[in-house]
């Protein structure tokens, strides 16, 4: 496919200035052009203040979530052509604070997401019929979340209320009570059960629809009202 003219339209930002503001560019991409490679080009070539967060360029990092076209995703996978249209809108993540132009402050939403004291290695649930090597007892795997914001960005709730937990560390939490390892599910169960942790969801289920590995936060947090919805009944009729 020849390249062709695409017009990007970001949102610009710096420190002091009263309100961000759009400044476009027009760059001729192929069919093989990402959005992330794009604003590298034109951070490289016409505008290097440009700022934005990038690392590994195949979707394993997360640091590169933005909203492109009004969606959050990660940048790094998005072909330009693909999206189909002659500008692309290039905006960083909601609810969360605006540092400089595509970066946003993270510090809040990691100190959420690790309340619950998660292990990031996890027994592998997808190869158990595979024969194990001698030294190994199991095969292991990482947790699918990135950490790379988009759900916390889509989720109506977290933009009107700075005290809800937000859907990745929701989520996190019901990792814990499905599989606790060496965490207590009860003291993770205790810090979701409150007017500003998984009741406060208003089921719209926008994180799951971002979510560039799947992870469903939205099915985490019904599942973990459904234990302690349980939980409230074995208390209730005093059973364990």
């Amino acid at each position: 496919m020849a390249e062709q003219k695409i017009q990007f339209k970001v949102l610009r930002y710096k420190q002091g200035q009263a309100a961000p503001a759009f400044q476009t560019f027009d760059l001729m991409v192929d069919e093989d052009t990402t959005v992330l490679v794009a604003l590298q080009a034109i951070r490289r070539d016409q505008d290097p203040t440009l700022v934005l967060r990038h690392s590994c360029h195949h979707a394993s990092c997360g640091t590169c979530g933005m909203k492109i076209n009004g969606q959050e995703n990660l940048s790094c996978v998005v072909k330009v052509l693909d999206l189909d249209t002659p500008t692309v809108i290039v905006e960083p993540l909601d609810n969360l604070p605006l540092i400089s132009d595509l970066v946003v402050d993270m510090s809040g939403f990691y100190e959420l997401y690790t309340t619950p004291e998660l292990d990031y290695i996890r027994q592998s649930e997808f190869m158990s019929e595979t024969d194990i090597p001698e030294g190994i007892a199991f095969w292991q795997r990482y947790e699918n979340c990135l950490e790379c914001g988009c759900c916390v960005s889509a989720c109506p709730v977290a933009g009107s209320d700075p005290a809800y937990q937000g859907p990745a560390a929701l989520a996190a939490a019901w990792r814990v009570v499905a599989e606790p390892r060496n965490s207590d599910p009860a003291v993770v169960l205790d810090w979701v059960d409150n007017e500003h942790g998984c009741w406060r969801c208003h089921v719209a289920f926008e994180c799951s629809e971002v979510c560039p590995s799947d992870v469903d936060p939205a099915g985490a947090i019904m599942s973990l009202r459904g234990e302690l919805t349980k939980r409230k009944f074995r208390r209730l009729f005093g059973r364990k």
